[in-house]
């Protein structure tokens, strides 16, 4: 295999495991009856860390698009997960939060996640994954620069 080829499989193989990921999370989340998409979680987990943060800030965290973004923001106030709050230093920025329901739901779905990293890691070396983690920056480095 040359190194061209050998480039386009790891790329090929990094976009196959995203697409791994994302499906084992959605069967996680169906089989435990939690309602959500996997790009509901993305901006979720942004505001379990740190809520009361712009739409510009949630969609570079998530790298969404304004329009997606507001519409999965939309689709979360529904659900009564979320809502907007106008900015104390400028009322056209829109603050997002939890409500006490998107807090509480952390505590059901959070758990979940750990446990597929937790099976995960428990099926692979942590030497290996080091070396997979080093591997995958290097190669983010070397797409940015292209």
């Amino acid at each position: 295999m040359t190194n061209n080829e050998s480039a386009r499989e790891l790329v090929l193989q990094t976009l196959r495991t995203r697409m791994a990921f994302r499906q084992a999370v959605q069967r996680v989340l169906k089989r435990h009856n939690v309602d959500m998409t996997f790009e509901m979680l993305q901006v979720m987990n942004c505001l379990w860390n740190k809520q009361g943060i712009s739409q510009q800030s949630l969609a570079e965290k998530t790298a969404k698009d304004k329009a997606c973004l507001t519409n999965l923001i939309n689709n979360l106030e529904k659900k009564n997960w979320v809502i907007r709050k106008e900015g104390p230093s400028d009322r056209r920025n829109r603050l997002i939060f939890l409500t006490p329901q998107g807090e509480e739901l952390a505590l059901t779905v959070k758990p979940l996640i750990n446990d597929i990293y937790a099976q995960t890691g428990a099926e692979m070396e942590a030497s290996r994954i080091t070396e997979c983690i080093e591997d995958l920056k290097r190669l983010h480095e070397v797409l940015n620069e292209i």
